[in-house]
């Protein structure tokens, strides 16, 4: 017998989840001191948290995409947040029309409006070394044959500390059979691929944090450097088989 895909959440089930994240991050910020003060607002749309605002140092962002992060029902932790002083530098990739948020540089193949340089994603980047704080590749992955020499670009872009943020359609899901121009499927267990089982002396990523609603599959990656300890079991548990 085929098993049945996972239906993703109905439309309703999404803005009661996103009603009850926000209720329990308001009571954890209430009694958690380390949370108390920052000036970050978190919003949940679809079970996504976005983070924005500003801290007054790396460690209080950490802190909080993994108090956040945490939280059952969160697919992803977004954001776009100050750090001691700095407004952050996000790059959509493959934007088009439409940006993950207004202010970020968009890159995609095709002129558009929205579109700050036209690049090939398949090819270099037209960015500088550690450079980004935050990439967006938002329905990207499935569109490119060979997406690894993407994300290592995306590594080397990254600052230290940067995030990479992915969305694509889940495998069993219509969406990711439905539209022609994708060319490969995805599941939760292929970030874990990325992750853990490349050759050595490649780009390697922590997992932040892995979820899927049942029709799209999120990551948010950060980049290792070569000689950084990897995730630990337990903390690959929380997302892989």
């Amino acid at each position: 017998m085929v098993a049945l895909a996972q239906a993703p959440p109905s439309a309703e089930r999404l803005r009661a989840i996103d009603v009850f994240l926000t209720d329990a991050w308001a009571d954890q910020a209430r009694h958690d001191d380390r949370l108390r003060g920052l000036s970050v607002e978190v919003a949940f749309d679809r079970g996504v948290a976005h983070l924005t605002g500003a801290v007054a140092a790396p460690a209080e962002l950490r802190l909080l995409r993994d108090r956040v992060g945490r939280l059952a029902g969160v697919f992803g932790v977004w954001g776009r947040v100050a750090v001691a002083g700095r407004a952050p530098v996000v790059v959509d990739l493959g934007c088009g029309g439409t940006k993950q948020y207004p202010g970020n540089l968009g890159l995609d193949i095709y002129p558009a409006p929205g579109v700050d340089a036209v690049a090939d994603l398949s090819g270099a980047l037209p960015l500088a070394d550690d450079s980004v704080d935050v990439l967006f590749a938002v329905h990207i992955l499935e569109h490119l044959i060979d997406f690894l020499p993407l994300l290592d670009e995306c590594h080397r872009v990254l600052r230290p500390g940067g995030v990479l943020h992915v969305m694509s359609p889940w495998w069993r899901h219509v969406n990711a059979v439905a539209d022609p121009t994708h060319v490969r499927l995805l599941d939760v267990q292929t970030i874990k691929g990325v992750c853990g089982q490349r050759p050595p002396g490649t780009p390697r990523w922590y997992p932040l944090h892995v979820g899927c609603d049942g029709a799209s599959i999120f990551a948010d990656l950060t980049p290792l450097t070569r000689d950084a300890p990897g995730p630990d079991k337990t903390h690959l548990a929380r997302f892989f088989d």
